[in-house]
């Protein structure tokens, strides 16, 4: 087992060489929520086979070759794999594992299986202050307050200091005014909050896009407010030029990029459908010099997910600096609610529900 300090160091030793250092692996592309901005839910990959905990064994120390990754595991719904404690625990012998979910079926036992087993992060979603507005983009009645009570469940259950829980929210073409809720309501469970625009690719529509002007100097200051709020600074000023148009020069394929369900590996999960390689079947150097080859013919500046921008942060100095705390700093809990008058922060406490811990 590799300690997290030698991780970080070969984290640290595959960012100067190069190499990409985040990775997301889509566990599986079923989901039992229905979401309307997001169409993975019937995607036919959700009817593929999928690999058992042994081929994410072989996977990640064959990525080990590339040094340590931060490995997302999402889909579709990863919580619905019942094995997903045990593929953290196997992919967290040389990476670090992240996870992230629409909460629903988080138990106090799950909450202490997937803490026990060593992952490092956890992102439940939730989009909106009020669960009637959640749930019915979410296509799922009760996803507002399971997923509340998912991040109380994963918050008791971190078993190590450097375990986060994740409030992450979508920002959509009406929720701009409940993220600082949001945020608040994150902090009083002892969670950071975290924010990347809706990327019109899921759907192929862009009803769904925030359109309404400046985004970026009311999330920045939104940040200033509030101490849980974990998105890098550099990463929010770019939310404006991404709604008027898009971000260019993207790393995908060099940065970052995706391994699809049946071990498929494209630069991004929005290029699955054009993939390079594959885990199972090629070795760690030509999955490299392929996903740079099709990298270098990537010109595309259609979304600016969270797995994208804050990636690309570590490229620019300045984001560079204001991403350390958040790689290196190992603390876990957000438990300060925020750097608000306390007038301001009763206000938005009365405008929300309190759950009582359990």
């Amino acid at each position: 087992m590799i300690t997290a300090t030698q991780k970080k160091w070969r984290l640290f030793r595959a960012w100067t060489a190069g190499y990409p250092i985040w990775c997301g692996w889509q566990v599986t592309y079923r989901c039992n929520f229905r979401c309307r901005f997001c169409h993975y839910w019937h995607d036919p990959l959700g009817r593929a086979e999928e690999p058992t905990v042994g081929h994410y064994a072989d996977g990640a120390a064959k990525l080990a070759g590339l040094g340590t990754l931060l490995i997302s595991l999402a889909g579709g719904e990863p919580l619905l794999r019942g094995d997903l404690p045990e593929i953290i625990r196997v992919i967290g012998r040389f990476h670090f594992p992240l996870v992230t979910t629409n909460g629903w079926f988080v138990t106090p036992q799950v909450a202490r299986d997937l803490m026990g087993a060593g992952v490092w992060g956890m992102s439940v979603s939730i989009d909106y202050a009020k669960p009637e507005r959640h749930d019915l983009r979410r296509g799922m009645e009760g996803a507002w307050k399971q997923a509340w009570r998912a991040v109380e469940l994963l918050s008791e259950a971190r078993v190590h200091e450097y375990q986060r829980v994740n409030v992450m929210a979508v920002l959509l073409d009406d929720n701009i005014d409940d993220l600082e809720v949001l945020a608040e309501m994150a902090a009083r469970r002892g969670a950071y909050f975290m924010v990347q625009p809706y990327g019109f690719r899921k759907t192929g529509s862009r009803a769904y896009v925030h359109n309404d002007g400046a985004v970026s100097p009311r999330l920045l200051a939104l940040r200033r407010r509030w101490a849980n709020f974990l998105s890098n600074p550099y990463y929010l000023r770019q939310f404006d030029r991404y709604l008027a148009g898009g971000v260019d020069r993207c790393r995908a394929g060099r940065a970052f990029f995706n391994i699809d369900s049946t071990g498929d590996i494209a630069i991004c999960v929005e290029h699955k459908h054009a993939p390079v390689a594959n885990l199972y079947r090629h070795g760690a150097r030509t999955i490299l010099d392929r996903l740079r080859s099709a990298a270098a013919r990537n010109r595309c500046k259609d979304c600016w997910y969270n797995c994208r921008g804050e990636v690309e942060c570590l490229y620019n100095p300045v984001g560079l600096i204001q991403s350390l705390p958040t790689l290196f700093i190992n603390r876990g809990t957000a438990r300060n609610a925020g750097r608000d008058t306390p007038r301001r922060a009763a206000a938005i406490g009365r405008q929300t529900p309190t759950f009582h811990r359990r």
